[in-house]
């Protein structure tokens, strides 16, 4: 049978005009090359090349041949060359996530991302509300305190609660409350994502309890929620995740730390809503987010353990 590599390589000669530039285009020994032709005049019974020290030329049988062949022989290189391509991932993907995503995601990884990946580019989508995902033509949702319900692949990036606090100051003007009963009585800070604002669901030493709050404060954007938390407006439930390193730094305090929001499904979370094959783009960055988010909830999670270690 006609090796289809051969054809190739004798088209490759006839327009180089000799074995070394040839072999140099087609990165190989130009003794290798010159064999491979006498293979396929040998396979063909005819003399293809006219060959001197200082000129080679196709023979009448070995021109009619390219000229048969070579357009074919190149339309199959072509086509190698685009499912080459179609292996590189690249095109858009379009990620929502919480808007305080950027306390924890620093914006250096995306340049990492972007090296390793040049023909990806990346949208996000911002929104503390649970949104459409389908209707928004969402390739990936990053979630936190949010139950995104089935019908979606979900990775599970780490376990999160939802943990009351307050600031030094709000808390120098009110006493913190000893009971659950007493939060009815403080100023309470809301995020506006469809859920009851007047309530909070919380589970403590005993049971889960629902505790009914004044909220007169409420907003859409997670990062605002913990700034006005900071700035002493009242008593937020903050994800843990966001929470904890103003904690370390001293602008937030627990407020009844025996008390929590948590459920497996409410952790930090990546959703998909391509059903598999995922698209390349879609999966690389997936994984990126996977390595760098899963690196900084260990990172976090072995500091705590440190600092609550006893001297």
């Amino acid at each position: 049978m006609l090796d289809l590599n051969d054809l190739a390589m004798f088209v490759q000669v006839v327009r180089a005009g000799s074995f070394s530039e040839a072999a140099r285009r087609l990165r190989m020994p130009a003794n290798t090359l010159s064999r491979r032709i006498d293979q396929l005049e040998v396979q063909l019974g005819t003399r293809l090349l006219h060959r001197s020290t200082r000129k080679l030329a196709p023979s009448t049988e070995g021109q009619t041949i390219f000229e048969r062949y070579a357009p074919a022989i190149d339309q199959i290189l072509e086509l190698g060359r685009l499912h080459a391509d179609e292996q590189t991932p690249s095109g858009s993907v379009r990620v929502t996530a919480l808007a305080g995503l950027f306390e924890v995601f620093h914006l250096e990884w995306l340049a990492e991302f972007y090296a390793r990946y040049p023909h990806i580019s990346i949208e996000f989508v911002l929104d503390d509300a649970p949104s459409d995902l389908i209707a928004d033509r969402i390739d990936l949702a990053l979630r936190i305190g949010i139950d995104t319900g089935s019908g979606f692949r979900v990775r599970r990036l780490a376990p999160n609660s939802m943990i009351l606090a307050a600031s030094p100051a709000y808390l120098k003007q009110r006493t913190a409350p000893r009971t659950l009963s007493e939060l009815a009585d403080h100023e309470c800070l809301t995020i506006s994502s469809g859920q009851a604002r007047n309530k909070w669901l919380l589970q403590g030493p005993r049971s889960s309890q629902e505790v009914v709050i004044n909220s007169r404060f409420t907003v859409n954007d997670m990062r605002v929620l913990v700034q006005a938390c900071a700035a002493g407006l009242g008593i937020a439930l903050l994800p843990q995740l966001l929470a904890e390193p103003l904690i370390e730094e001293g602008k937030l305090v627990r407020v009844l730390p025996t008390y929590q929001r948590s459920s497996a499904d409410l952790g930090l979370q990546l959703v998909y809503t391509s059903r598999p094959p995922v698209p390349p783009a879609v999966a690389v960055f997936a994984d990126f987010l996977v390595e760098k988010l899963g690196e900084t909830v260990l990172e976090r999670s072995a500091e705590r353990v440190r600092r609550s270690a006893p001297r």
